[in-house]
């Protein structure tokens, strides 16, 4: 089965450690996560200066980790990115900021991305934050 999960809960909700679980899991289960789309709060997600406590699930580092395994398409809303000062090198140039923050494995896209997720898989899995 293919799954495209659609997550806005921010990384330090029950909610988006069930999101990674689910992708985990629905991988080694052997089925297809065809993308990870982040919204809202859960753009946090991608904020590669994100340094939990030493006792807190690192939800981004997980992210990672299953990007670089089974090369997880990790997408972050570039409206909710912008609003929370989540930034790649391009959004950095074009808004004048200093620098980008974007972690490693991510990508800022649109909305489209989201809707073309939906169309070519099987199940759009949410969640809310």
């Amino acid at each position: 089965m293919r799954f495209a999960l659609f997550v806005t809960a921010a990384p330090d909700q029950e909610a988006a450690f069930q999101a990674w679980r689910f992708a985990e899991t629905a991988l080694a289960e052997g089925h297809e996560v065809l993308r990870v789309f982040f919204a809202g709060a859960a753009v946090a997600h991608g904020n590669g200066l994100n340094t939990p406590a030493r006792d807190e699930t690192g939800l981004t580092r997980r992210w990672q980790e299953l990007q670089q395994r089974h090369g997880l398409d990790l997408v972050i809303c570039v409206a909710a990115a912008l609003r929370r000062g989540v930034l790649d090198a391009d959004n950095a140039r074009s808004w004048e900021q200093p620098h980008a923050n974007l972690a490693s494995g991510f990508v800022i896209s649109g909305l489209g991305q989201l809707a073309e997720a939906q169309l070519q898989t099987d199940r759009l899995v949410t969640f809310p934050g």
